[in-house]
């Protein structure tokens, strides 16, 4: 069975930082594009960062970028979301994604082109 486990939300200050980590199994991790995307209460699940594979740049969003920052071990099986200069509109839970499919600019923030999801981890950033 595919799993995908998130981790490392918490509460934290305006400004801090946090690493959410994303740890993979049973799938071939090389294989997959991976993918951030968030959900804040009474809102949509947005797409945070998506890269299709380690010879391309990241896609992020107009918010994520130069503040969040997405990169991955290959060693480790685990991908991971750095959060830095975090404000209360970051608060939200997050999710990792992954997909079979190469992502490219105009798809890779929509849910749909994701095939696995990691359960979500609480973000909260108090002002």
């Amino acid at each position: 069975d595919v799993q995908l486990q998130a981790s490392g939300g918490g509460l934290v200050q305006t400004g801090g930082s946090l690493r959410l980590s994303c740890a993979v199994s049973g799938l071939l991790f090389d294989d997959y594009a991976i993918g951030w995307f968030r959900q804040a209460p009474g809102k949509e699940r947005e797409g945070i960062c998506g890269r299709r594979d380690d010879y391309r740049v990241p896609y992020c969003s107009k918010s994520a970028k130069g503040r969040f920052t997405l990169s991955k071990d290959n060693a480790a099986n685990t991908f991971f979301l750095q959060l830095d200069n975090l404000k209360p509109e970051d608060t939200a839970v997050y999710y990792c994604a992954a997909s079979r499919y190469g992502l490219i600019a105009s798809t890779w923030s929509q849910r749909a082109q994701y095939d696995y999801w990691g359960q979500g981890t609480l973000v909260t950033v108090s002002s």
